[in-house]
């Protein structure tokens, strides 16, 4: 059975999604299954056994260069030769169902009503209902396991093995890794200004902790915050630019990762890594909280169906509840 699976981005819900994988392996051993993903993002699919091929497109294009499209749609007709028994959208957009549907003739995804954007579901043949505020990877893996005749569990989540692959990562980045300390990286960036937990504070998680803090960045604002974070303490390194090859490398070597609800901060829960993450804005339903995976969250109440990026209240939380976790979580 020759499947293709749809999830474009973001970092973190590819993540989520990539959940299901082995799973699916496990129960039809004979399937072939493609990944159709923003080429971006490409890199945290790599080396995944359970995958046969990343097939890469540039939708993001389209926002700058509406010209695009033609190359875009030749692209994505061009793998439709790979003749699909079955296509699953597992994001649940207007562009992913388009993709969806111009690979194959028969189509999965949510219902109308799981979905923000319920027009997707006009183009799938096979519709699943999840609720919309469910936890993010049992969505996941409700949407790419029900077509298919497959249940998975919550415990086997709970089970599962690490499913993020690296090889030929850059090597400088064990220089920064320390024998005499604990590893424990920072995750100080996202998407929104309103989901970043404050630089102030991580430095006063860093200094309380006495580790190796390690600071990786995804932009230039975010390396100027890290560079000002580690002139403040020397508990506090900043690490060089990271593909995702490498930071997938280095996340699991860590004793901890400490970051905002972001795809980076993810990848530690994929690596069964010990990780805190921290929410403000959204909802805690995105990740599985496990002996080794816990979350803090601020007082403020997020509709999950609107989430408000005018809600700072992560500001409000403070540092010791933070530290208090990473102690426990690394026998301090």
């Amino acid at each position: 059975m020759r499947i293709a699976i749809v999830k474009l981005s973001a970092l973190g819900d590819i993540v989520h999604a990539m959940a299901a994988l082995q799973f699916i392996k496990a129960a039809l051993p004979d399937s072939r299954i493609d990944w159709i993903v923003e080429e971006r993002f490409a890199g945290v699919l790599h080396d995944n056994p359970d995958i046969d091929n990343i097939l890469t497109v540039n939708l993001k294009s389209l926002k700058i260069n509406k010209m695009a499209f033609f190359k875009q749609f030749k692209t994505i007709r061009g793998y439709t030769g790979n003749h699909y028994d079955l296509v699953i959208d597992a994001q649940g957009l207007i562009k992913s169902a388009v993709t969806a549907r111009l690979l194959g003739k028969h189509v999965a995804g949510f219902d109308a009503d799981s979905i923000r954007e319920k027009a997707a579901s006009w183009f799938y043949d096979v519709k699943v209902a999840c609720a919309y505020d469910a936890n993010t990877i049992d969505r996941n893996a409700t949407v790419l396991s029900e077509p298919l005749d497959i249940r998975i569990s919550r415990e086997q989540i709970l089970g599962k093995k690490p499913f993020l692959f690296y090889r030929h990562e850059d090597q400088g980045l064990y220089d920064y890794l320390r024998q005499d300390r604990r590893n424990i990286v920072l995750v100080i960036g996202s998407t929104w200004e309103s989901r970043n937990y404050p630089a102030d504070k991580f430095v006063k998680i860093a200094e309380a902790m006495q580790q190796n803090c390690l600071v990786v960045w995804g932009n230039e604002q975010e390396k100027i915050t890290a560079d000002a974070m580690a002139a403040q303490t020397c508990h506090i390194r900043v690490m060089p630019k990271l593909d995702l090859n490498s930071l997938k490398a280095l996340i699991a070597r860590a004793d901890l990762l400490i970051g905002n609800d972001t795809g980076p901060t993810h990848m530690a829960w994929a690596l069964n890594r010990p990780s805190i993450t921290i929410f403000g804005p959204t909802p805690v339903s995105r990740v599985y909280q496990t002996d080794i995976n816990k979350v803090v969250k601020s007082a403020s109440i997020v509709n999950p169906y609107k989430l408000n990026k005018q809600d700072y209240s992560i500001r409000e939380i403070g540092e010791h509840e933070i530290i208090d976790k990473a102690r426990a979580l690394l026998g301090l």
